[in-house]
């Protein structure tokens, strides 16, 4: 089991290390220069020549990427400028560290992975940013999941229960619908008609985030209200992916041997369907919601842009259209490693579950 765990965690390393690489070479060869974006557009040549140099851009493009490894590296080796103070190999940045060794005026230290700083939001380091809507993005991915796992299932055991009904071929009319319709359209008809056309019956608005200050701008106060179309939003997808699922699984499972012999034997319906064929109908589904939970994250950016949802996607978004790509970089890293840590949870968990699927 333990050769397994370990197997399951290089792979994962492999893969977010592909991604670090990707990243770093995709918004390298974009076009603008990040040291005039800091300058706002300002033409002074000496400013521009110190910002690239606290930038490594006047570096070549290996050595831009080394520093930028060792920047995100947890393990990683600095300089020791004149006043004894630990800087990164990129960035002016400062943060805490613990000292391993020093090789005269280098030094090995452990710290946190270091995102660097935003270029609009002067002085506010990116994983201040990701940490402060990040868990708006968490509520919303839960939130969702939530609503897709308890309808998608209880849709799809109504539509295998009532197989080539009229109610059964609606409900597949409807799921095919919701898997097909991308997000954003999806969020754009349900502002609409929710919180636009309904607004007077509904209560709820086209915009809005968790929190909101008050009319005064004396505080914060929670708005629940406001989650609720997002939500439902994101969750509509894989709301109809879990139905179908759930809805087919079930099918072949009560027409397994063992369901007929239960049948057989004389037993009620409701305890066959319940202890004997939805536990095993339902392994499937529980596969496909841990990875839907995962994409949530990374496929909220539509819909928290546009129900002016103050989580990661909107800033992701916020950032693109200002060309502030250490916070586009860092987002995509913080989720690619999410994303990774929950996959590789789910394998182990299935390891632990099922002997079968361990890799000797």
């Amino acid at each position: 089991m333990i050769n397994y765990i370990l197997n399951k965690i290089f792979y994962g390393f492999l893969t977010l290390f592909g991604v670090v690489t990707v990243v770093f070479l995709l918004f390298s060869v974009l076009p603008g220069d990040p040291a005039r974006m800091m300058l706002d557009q300002k033409e002074d040549p000496e400013q521009l020549a110190q910002i690239r140099k606290n930038l490594g851009l006047d570096q070549p493009l290996w050595k831009q990427y080394a520093f930028y490894l060792n920047d995100l590296s947890p393990i990683s080796f600095h300089n020791i400028d004149e006043n004894n103070e630990t800087y990164t190999s990129l960035s002016s940045g400062k943060y805490n560290y613990t000292d391993l060794l020093n090789f005269g005026s280098n030094e090995m230290v452990i710290k946190t992975p270091y995102l660097r700083e935003s270029f609009q939001k002067q002085g506010k380091s990116v994983s201040t940013i990701i940490g402060e809507t990040l868990p708006n993005t968490m509520v919303l991915a839960i939130a969702s999941i939530i609503i897709a796992s308890i309808f998608g299932i209880l849709l799809g055991i109504i539509s295998a229960l009532m197989k080539d009904s009229w109610l059964d071929r609606l409900l597949l009319v409807i799921t095919s619908f919701g898997m097909s319709i991308p997000s954003f359209f999806a969020a754009i008809i349900i502002a609409y008609i929710f919180a636009f056309l309904w607004h007077d019956i509904t209560g709820l608005n086209m915009i809005g985030s968790l929190y909101e200050v008050d009319d005064l701008g004396e505080g914060k106060h929670l708005v629940l209200k406001n989650l609720i179309l997002p939500a439902i939003t994101l969750g509509s997808r894989p709301l109809a992916v879990f139905t179908q699922l759930t809805r087919n699984s079930l099918l072949e499972v009560l027409n397994q041997d063992y369901i007929r012999t239960a049948f057989a034997k004389g037993l009620p319906r409701k305890t066959v369907i319940t202890k004997h064929a939805l536990r095993n109908a339902l392994n499937p589904v529980i596969t496909a919601i841990s990875g839907w939970f995962a994409s949530m994250l990374a496929g909220s950016v539509f819909v928290e842009f546009v129900f002016g949802w103050n989580g990661l996607g909107k800033e992701i978004v916020n950032a693109l259209n200002t060309l502030d790509l250490p916070i586009v970089m860092g987002a995509v890293l913080v989720i690619a490693v999410m994303f990774i840590l929950i996959n590789i949870l789910v394998d182990i968990l299935y390891g632990i579950l099922d002997p079968r699927v361990r890799i000797k």
